[in-house]
């Protein structure tokens, strides 16, 4: 069944190779390309995704993670796998930064490296591997395809400050849109991404203040009036104060199936992040939520895939710039 669903994957990649997609910026500067691997790793999707769907198939609650890597990566210096570099003896990576902390996933990323290190050694860097496998999780969650064009290198710094440039879950919309922006990434793509929340999980100490502690006067009153009465009774029966350990589903009852349920619990303000909340503060990111609420999930699976295929070329590393690493922790 895997082998089987991998060999589709590569057919549609093959079927779309003929197409040319310029990514933001000149092609001279970025230089992604559909099939980049056809030649030097011909196997190189196909195998990230059997890989991927072994991964999904015995830990599904990984697919959300995953996705959330290729974010995070591409956020800060672009998307060049610094999110994936160790921390060395003087400097502080990435990965052990206080927004990174959560992330999971770097075992599978690992994973699938060593295979095609295997297969076509010192060719594909991890950056595309983030990028193939956001793709594959979402596929494997009965989301969208999108081609994801590859190319990237993978980039040598990785600090911990640098992290300041992701967006905080408590962001308004007004930081939100500007983080987006600064990325060259529009508002629409700011809406659309977040539509990634249908899948996965958060620790209630993401969201914990709108529970107990919105105004800073810690009490039991002290609560989040945009955040739904009923739906917030029911957290705090899950979160308690100060709680760092508990999780809750982030669109509950489908979070592990990629589809428009994000948006019905944003429209009811059952987003549990404040950034959720913030998508009903703009007409056009308010408008997007109230029409995927309730529509099919085409439009917004079509989006969806356009918006990755733009989050995954901002700051990317092409031609000469960067290395292929051969273990994705380090540097060559």
């Amino acid at each position: 069944m895997i082998s089987e669903m991998a060999s589709n994957i590569l057919s549609m990649l093959l079927a779309s190779m003929a197409l040319s997609l310029l990514p933001t910026g000149s092609a001279e500067e970025q230089d992604l390309s559909l099939g980049y691997y056809s030649k030097t790793c011909p196997n190189a999707e196909a195998i990230v995704f059997e890989e991927a769907a072994k991964v999904i198939k015995v830990a599904p609650s990984l697919a959300g993670p995953l996705l959330r890597l290729h974010f995070h990566d591409c956020f800060v210096r672009g998307c060049d796998g610094s999110v994936l570099l160790n921390s060395t003896k003087g400097n502080v990576a990435e990965k052990d930064a206080y927004p990174n902390l959560s992330l999971r996933g770097y075992g599978v990323i690992d994973r699938v490296k060593a295979k095609l290190e295997k297969t076509c050694p010192g060719v594909v860097s991890c950056a595309d591997i983030l990028a193939l496998v956001a793709r594959d999780v979402v596929v494997l969650s009965k989301g969208p395809y999108w081609p994801v064009p590859t190319g990237r290198r993978d980039g040598f710094v990785s600090m911990a400050n640098e992290t300041k440039q992701l967006p905080p879950f408590t962001a308004n919309i007004t930081t939100l849109i500007s983080v987006f922006a600064s990325k060259g990434l529009s508002v629409k793509d700011l809406v659309v991404l977040s539509g990634g929340h249908t899948i996965g999980i958060s620790h209630c100490s993401s969201f914990n203040d709108r529970l107990y502690n919105f105004t800073g006067k810690a009490t039991p009153t002290d609560i989040d009036p945009t955040l739904d009465k009923y739906y917030l009774a029911k957290l705090r029966t899950i979160c308690k104060p100060n709680d760092a350990v508990t999780f809750v589903e982030m669109d509950p009852g489908s979070f592990r199936t990629f589809d428009t349920g994000y948006y019905k619990l944003v429209a009811k303000s059952r987003g549990v992040f404040h950034s959720d909340e913030a998508l009903l503060q703009h007409p056009l990111t308010k408008a997007y939520v109230l029409s995927h609420a309730g529509a099919s999930e085409s439009e917004f699976f079509k989006d969806f895939g356009d918006s990755m295929i733009n989050m995954g070329n901002v700051g990317v590393l092409t031609g000469s710039a960067g290395e292929v690493r051969k273990k994705c922790a380090v540097v060559n």
